[in-house]
């Protein structure tokens, strides 16, 4: 066995330097520096300063006569998508990054973005951030990092920021809400019965004030939601409805190898030369069957729109996907256009 410990006597001892990382330093650091070649930053960097057009962003600012300057597209860009391919999705982390970590320091030039500015320019440019993931994949494709020979397709499921106990058919969301409406007159019945009792009861009072107002307004968001919601419908051979969400009626309940979640089912297609994902999309049902032809079609336009080419599909590429996009309708499609696609069926795994 190895013991650790001080030495006794007079046995000499190591004379080591002191520190503390409870400290702030001053470091002159010079940012260009930071962004060292071959690592993701650096391409980054070089793609959007020197290879995408951004004037799509431009539309909305109208400071030119005066008012705050705003934060250059190319700058918030930079941070957004390095946060996201480092696994930072919140608006508030990123800040944070942009604060402390040296590398988003580099990538902003030192200014830190709020996070209210993160989040309003990620959702108010849906189509312009479109135009950039078109710009990159014909960058990819002029230095030849597209193979065009074969396009694999899959799915994930993603947890979307909504509770799953807000869903329900709209049926079920009325019931939900008759049995909060339920409960808010029961507190109140019960609060009413502590006005006539000794001060002693107060905290209960409180608790019960609490839970009626909560109630109230969980009551108030189902009432506004089933004014103007219409039932979603899946997309089976025979339609049903299937549950809305009150927070975010776009995603939809999901099941996954963790259990079942409130969320989204990503799909990607990806080439095969160097993993470039060419296309993705999120869609609010866990089943993938339906989604092939959407992602296949907006395939063929992505690649008519950057000039790659005028019908990628039709060029006999190749293109697979798994036995969750297997179903009769997708069979016909696949044959119809001439599509070269190998889809396994439910059963491929019991036939020799």
């Amino acid at each position: 066995m190895i013991k650790f410990g001080i030495a006794k006597g007079n046995s000499a001892m190591p004379n080591f330097k002191k520190y503390s990382y409870d400290q702030t330093a001053m470091v002159v650091v010079n940012f260009k520096d930071q962004l060292r070649p071959n690592t993701f930053e650096f391409t980054l960097h070089h793609l959007i300063e020197d290879h995408i057009d951004l004037s799509a962003f431009y539309d909305k600012y109208k400071n030119e006569a005066g008012g705050r300057t705003a934060y250059d597209p190319a700058i918030l860009l930079k941070v957004i998508l390095f946060a996201y391919y480092k696994g930072v999705r919140s608006s508030r982390d990123i800040q944070w990054e942009c604060e402390n970590n040296i590398i988003f320091k580099a990538l902003s030039c030192d200014t830190v973005p709020y996070f209210t500015s993160i989040a309003g320019f990620v959702s108010s440019y849906p189509d312009a951030i479109e135009s950039v993931f078109e710009q990159i994949l014909l960058v990819c494709d002029e230095q030849g990092l597209l193979g065009h020979e074969l396009i694999a397709i899959d799915g994930c499921k993603m947890s979307s920021n909504a509770a799953k106990e807000h869903s329900g058919t709209l049926d079920e969301l009325a019931l939900k809400l008759d049995k909060i409406q339920r409960q808010i007159k029961q507190c109140m019945k019960e609060h009413k019965r502590l006005d006539k009792r000794k001060p002693k009861e107060r905290e209960r009072k409180e608790q019960l004030e609490q839970s009626i107002d909560t109630l109230a307004k969980h009551a108030e968001r189902i009432q506004n939601f089933l004014k103007t919601a219409a039932p979603r419908m899946g997309q089976a051979k025979r339609p049903k409805e299937i549950k809305s969400n009150i927070t975010d009626n776009e995603s939809g309940k999901m099941l996954t190898s963790k259990g079942t979640i409130q969320g989204y089912n990503g799909v990607a297609a990806v080439d095969k030369k160097h993993q470039i994902i060419i296309e993705a999309q999120a869609f609010g049902e866990g089943q993938e069957h339906h989604t092939l032809k959407p992602i296949l079609d907006e395939i063929k336009l992505r690649y008519k729109r950057t000039g790659i080419s005028d019908d990628i599909l039709a060029d006999q590429i190749i293109v697979t996907a798994d036995t969750g996009f297997a179903n009769e309708a997708n069979y016909e499609y696949l044959k119809a256009d001439g599509i070269n696609a190998y889809i396994p069926d439910n059963q491929f795994r019991s036939r020799e």
